[in-house]
């Protein structure tokens, strides 16, 4: 490694901790002042509060990463032109994808480290800071989990399992519950059905047979067309939340999504997937493409970081707009997975390869 690439990936370091370091303090600042009133009615200790806000900073870290790579090389390359650096490399005859290649090498490094850290230290800090605000500071209490494209819940008298098609409707497919006893562990009770809805109050099943226990240890049975049943939970008191997928690692992520056999779950859970992919991987494109969007700002209102900057958290914004919005449309089935990860790092990498060859010129 020469001693220019060393020189820069030193600057390049250096702004990246500090901009991280002022953005995770500024997030943490307005979360502490958002959620210390819900600390403080439930009585939760200092311990508990300062736990829960050190364990939040690899989430944060996380969220911010695309930006704090497109920052960290915008000052770095901004710095160097505004000490009149950058021109006195170009005058010896380096060429900007020279200056460049150091600040793409860092932000390589850092989409790395930023990998291992989803795979290996977030899904343990997010389970524990969930568990703490939604669980110890709002008592939801998860009555049950999913696996295998299946939901399980336990309930007061006995166990639900069943595939949820449609969160937003309660409508459940491959219905079953069954009761046990508390002695011997005994099948109670059990029924199954090919689908079931909530309506009216009313748990109404179709297609079903259920399975009843009598005092000499034989069963009864009983199949149905369509019949209402009386179960001792209604629909709107099962929990499984939603921050759960923030819980998995990538690898988790990778074979929930294998898992899955209804297709609209496939969906969602590849589009999970890829999204959270494609996010550890927005920055390197980013800087990309502002890099010679600060070179452009420069020539056109001089050498001056308070354009700069500016036009580089715009340009975060609108690509996480798009990135967003692209996620959206991969989740509801109207795009595939892999273009909605693929689309935003194409165009703009290919762009700002284009605009930094221009410069270089």
């Amino acid at each position: 490694m020469t001693l220019l690439s060393r020189y820069l990936l030193r600057r390049f370091s250096g702004n990246f901790i500090t901009v991280a370091s002022a953005f995770v303090a500024i997030y943490l600042l307005v979360d502490f002042f958002e959620k210390i009133d819900n600390f403080y009615d439930h009585g939760a200790s200092w311990n508990l509060i300062l736990k829960f806000f050190f364990l939040n900073i690899p989430f944060i870290l996380d969220q911010l990463g695309p930006v704090l790579i497109l920052l960290a090389g915008v000052i770095t390359l901004g710095i160097l032109n505004h000490n009149n650096e950058l021109r006195a490399l170009k005058a010896g005859g380096i060429p900007l994808k020279k200056v460049i290649a150091p600040l793409i090498t860092g932000s390589l490094v850092l989409t790395v480290l930023y990998f291992c850290m989803a795979q290996f230290l977030l899904p343990a800090t997010v389970t524990t800071t969930n568990k703490i605000w939604y669980e110890q500071l709002q008592d939801k209490v998860p009555l049950g989990i999913h696996r295998g494209g299946r939901y399980y819940y336990k309930g007061s008298e006995g166990f639900y399992s069943f595939q949820w098609r449609n969160t937003e409707k309660f409508a459940f497919q491959d219905f079953s519950y069954s009761q046990w006893d508390d002695d011997d562990f005994n099948l109670h009770f059990l029924l199954n059905a090919s689908s079931a809805t909530w309506k009216d109050g009313v748990w109404v099943f179709k297609n079903a047979q259920t399975q009843r226990a009598r005092e000499d240890g034989s069963y009864t049975y009983q199949m149905f067309e369509h019949q209402k049943v009386p179960l001792p939970e209604s629909p709107d008191e099962f929990f499984v939340p939603e921050y759960r997928a923030a819980e998995l690692s990538l690898t988790e992520l990778y074979h929930e999504a294998g898992s899955r056999k209804n297709k609209e779950q496939r969906d969602v859970a590849w589009a999970n997937f890829s999204s959270r992919l494609s996010y550890i991987f927005l920055g390197l494109p980013l800087l990309l493409l502002g890099l010679p969007v600060l070179m452009i700002t420069y020539r056109r209102w001089g050498r001056d970081l308070a354009v700069a900057i500016p036009a580089s958290c715009m340009l975060a914004f609108v690509a996480w707009g798009l990135w967003g919005a692209m996620q959206s449309l991969a989740k509801a089935g109207y795009l595939s997975p892999f273009i909605s990860a693929t689309t935003i790092h194409l165009i703009f990498a290919t762009l700002g390869i284009i605009l930094l060859r221009r410069e270089d010129r």
